[in-house]
């Protein structure tokens, strides 16, 4: 299992911008698809977006409606999470996950996914 570094996440009023990121310490990160999940408290984790390893397909939640945006810079080994017009019913812990082998789809589906970032924690103030 890999350690994944997250950041980016923090207090914003509704209707602004927060832009997470999440590095993988890996070799052939361009290989490897990526996806973030959110839970918020006493709720289960959800999907949020996903990216393939081709950068080709990017599934999204229905609750993100055109708001956020995923994206991949291989070059620094990290994939991007641009949230914007955030409303309060997006806060939550978000994590960035990775699948658990190279060449593999993303996915809806947690088990999909054989490591995790630690969370980072985003608020949106109403």
């Amino acid at each position: 299992q890999i350690q994944l570094i997250e950041s980016g996440g923090g207090l914003v009023q509704a209707g602004g911008s927060l832009r997470l990121s999440c590095a993988a310490p890996i070799r052939l990160f361009s290989l490897y698809s990526m996806a973030w999940f959110r839970q918020a408290p006493g709720r289960e984790r959800e999907f949020v977006a996903g990216i393939s390893w081709r950068d080709i397909d990017t599934p999204y939640a229905d609750f993100v409606e055109g708001r956020f945006t995923i994206s991949k810079n291989n070059a620094k080994n990290t994939v991007y999470l641009q949230m914007d017009s955030l409303k309060p019913d997006d806060t939550a812990v978000y994590y960035c996950a990775l699948t658990k082998g190279e060449l593999q789809p993303t996915s809806t589906s947690e088990g999909d996914f054989g490591s995790w970032g630690q969370g980072t924690q985003v608020t949106v103030s109403p």
